[in-house]
């Protein structure tokens, strides 16, 4: 038996406050990736692109020198060097020591960059706190200002002299050492390094971009002219078979719901063979991981091509279009632009701003529309290959029956479902509530979504044996609705009949909706175990709150979700942060999932790009731990046991009344 080593005395004392920089030297994964020192460095020229993306700066310079320091250089404003009215520091020694210190908060006005990728507040300060030698100078008003740190600190306090160069030659260098402990490889790619370079000349029309390896001898210089689909031809392994569709759209101050000056522009080619080319960004910040925009991108094209191919009578019969068949063969650049991103992570690689899909699908469509139309012949090549794709597909896909007749199961009268019959792309959501149902019904894709609402009380399980689970009429149809029988953990659980490829649980955000989902956790874990196991089930996460957001200077008015009351605290102290007035804010709670409407249900918890899906596992805990909790909270004779762990811990507990 395992003896827990006793700790030692716990007291004021052993609470550590970490302040400056030490989060970040504690704990560097939480800020960037740590493979290499490339993401450090992409956070100082990111500040140097927003220089030039705001338009004040005409050329970046990138150098590796011999002793391993990376320089980055622009002719921008320059970082402000002044003392900082409420901290008392430079400005400039300010943002290179303080987490969450930038430009790029203040909107309330415009602020000092309209779009910017570094949203965060953590860049340069994280390439600071991860550096062993760090050095700033800035040229501001005919005056040169240098500074200087090491592992975080300031060595050399800001300086002044009168600057070498003509007082209209502004701009910001960066010299800084990555500090080789924080990282698994103190080599920075420079394959990856020069590809992002390159990207930035593309995304910066105009834009001087140089590139010196000092170690190799190399330089390297770009300015693009011919823009996104110079770069794209230039990436292709294969010529596409059709003209490449580039164009762009941007928000005006009589668009609706958007800011001026939001949109993206975006190039798509087609290629019927090799691989293909995908690259986004946001702000001039690289999305390797996508995101809305391409969702939007996506959603844009295959609205388009679906029209024009109905309106051509191209369609054939027995053939059902997807999005990913008009996606598999395309390659594209896309270059979003979004007043206030949101990012999944510190380090960006991934865009999850719910707007920005309406954004971007809300141009593409329209121009993809008059394009086809105007390039009809190349408009049927291309619904061609698309059926060709979608043909491929569905006979790949495996075909599962559903089992109608006197001899098996019918399906619950209550269940709405899907066309679709592959079990990967199905998705079966346990709504609760009638009204939620309703509008769970409208909402849903009908093509790959079913939805069962539950209708009366989920039975607890936790004891009931499997044998007579089906007296309730609701589990009943849950199990014939999945297509799954009952089975116990370590049996060979014959998951055959699945129809489903994702049970998602859709209840409303409050007491009781959590009592529903631990009501049908504790079904599946005790009756279903193997469909947790193989990863089938899954907790939809639909917002609790509603903030409606009145139109400010740039910003459109616009509609935040929050899930619970930490989010909208969050929430509110951003959107303060921002310049609103949050006292004037309306915000909504909702009482049940039947309040929202067919549009917000179906952003909130139906596309798979803007919904919140927590997927359900065992996780590393023994089978005998969870059983014994599962004892305490679910036992019928456990009522003491449980009266005595609320006593223990309610005080832990947030309460919602």
């Amino acid at each position: 038996m395992a003896v827990r080593k006793q700790t030692s005395d716990y007291g004021v004392e052993s609470i550590r406050v970490l302040k400056g920089l030490e989060p970040v030297k504690q704990r560097p994964g939480m800020y960037t990736l740590t493979d290499t020192p490339l993401h450090i460095i992409q956070e100082v020229l990111d500040n140097a692109s927003d220089e030039v993306l705001a338009g004040f700066g005409t050329r970046i310079e990138v150098t590796l020198a011999a002793d391993g320091s990376v320089t980055v250089e622009d002719n921008g404003r320059g970082i402000p060097v002044g003392i900082h009215p409420t901290e008392g520091i430079p400005t400039v020694e300010l943002v290179f020591t303080q987490l969450h210190a930038g430009g790029k908060f203040d909107k309330a006005n415009g602020g000092a960059y309209s779009f910017s990728g570094g949203l965060h507040g953590v860049g340069v300060s994280v390439t600071n706190a991860l550096s062993s030698h760090l050095d700033v100078t800035v040229w501001r008003d005919g005056r040169q200002y240098t500074i200087a740190f090491a592992d975080g600190f300031v060595v050399s306090p800001l300086a002044e002299e009168k600057s070498p160069r003509p007082k209209s030659s502004t701009g910001t260098r960066v010299r800084c050492i990555p500090n080789p402990k924080y990282f698994d490889s103190d080599q920075i790619p420079e394959e990856s390094l020069v590809r992002l370079l390159r990207s930035k000349a593309v995304l910066l029309p105009g834009c001087e971009v140089i590139y010196r390896n000092e170690k190799r001898g190399v330089q390297q210089r770009w300015q693009y002219t011919g823009g996104l689909r110079e770069y794209l031809l230039a990436e292709l392994a294969e010529q596409p078979f059709i003209e490449p569709f580039e164009q762009s759209g941007w928000a005006d101050e009589s668009t609706e719901g958007f800011s001026a000056g939001e949109g993206a522009s975006w190039v798509v080619v087609w290629t019927e063979f090799g691989p293909v080319r995908r690259e986004s960004f946001v702000n001039l910040i690289p999305t390797p991981d996508g995101g809305t925009h391409e969702a939007g991108l996506r959603e844009g094209l295959f609205g388009a091509l679906k029209l024009f191919m109905e309106a051509h009578g191209l369609m054939v019969k027995g053939v059902k279009l997807l999005p990913e068949d008009i996606f598999s063969r395309a390659s594209f650049v896309l270059s979003a632009k979004a007043l206030d991103p949101q990012f999944q992570g510190q380090t960006k690689e991934k865009l999850t701003s719910r707007d920005v899909l309406r954004l971007v699908s809300s141009f593409v469509r329209p121009q993809f529309e008059y394009w086809l139309n105007d390039h009809v012949e190349q408009g049927k090549k291309l619904a061609e290959l698309v059926i060709r794709q979608a043909q491929s597909r569905q006979k790949a896909t495996r075909r599962v029956e559903k089992k109608k007749g006197s001899s098996v199961a019918v399906l619950p009268g209550k269940l709405t479902d899907c066309e679709s019959t592959d079990i990967a792309r199905n998705e079966i959501f346990l709504v609760e509530g009638d009204s939620a149902g309703g509008t769970a019904k409208q909402g849903r894709d009908k093509e790959c979504q079913a939805v069962l609402p539950l209708r009366g009380k989920v039975l607890n399980t936790w004891e009931v044996g499997s044998d007579r689970i089906f007296a309730s009429q609701v589990i009943h149809d849950i199990a014939v609705a999945i297509g799954v029988d009952p089975h116990k953990s370590g049996e060979d659980a014959d998951l055959k009949g699945l129809r489903y490829g994702k049970v998602c649980i859709l209840a409303d955000a409050d007491v009781d909706g959590s009592h529903i989902q631990v009501l049908l956790l504790t079904l599946f874990y005790r009756h279903f175990p193997e469909l947790i196991r193989q990863g089938h089930v899954f907790i939809v996460q639909p917002p609790l709150f509603r903030v409606d957001v009145p139109k400010q200077g740039r910003k459109a008015e616009k509609k935040i979700y929050c899930g619970d009351d930490k989010e909208l605290k969050r929430t509110l102290a951003k959107l303060e942060k921002d310049g609103y007035n949050t006292e004037k804010l309306n915000i909504s709670r909702f009482k049940g999932l039947g309040e929202m409407k067919e549009e917000q249900l179906a952003e909130a918890a139906f596309h798979p790009d803007t919904r919140r899906l927590l997927p359900v596992t065992m996780g590393g805990i023994e089978k005998g731990q969870t059983d014994a909790v599962m004892d305490l909270l679910m036992a019928k004779g456990e009522a003491a046991g449980r009266r005595s762990w609320m006593e223990l811990h309610g005080d832990d507990v947030e309460l919602d009344v």
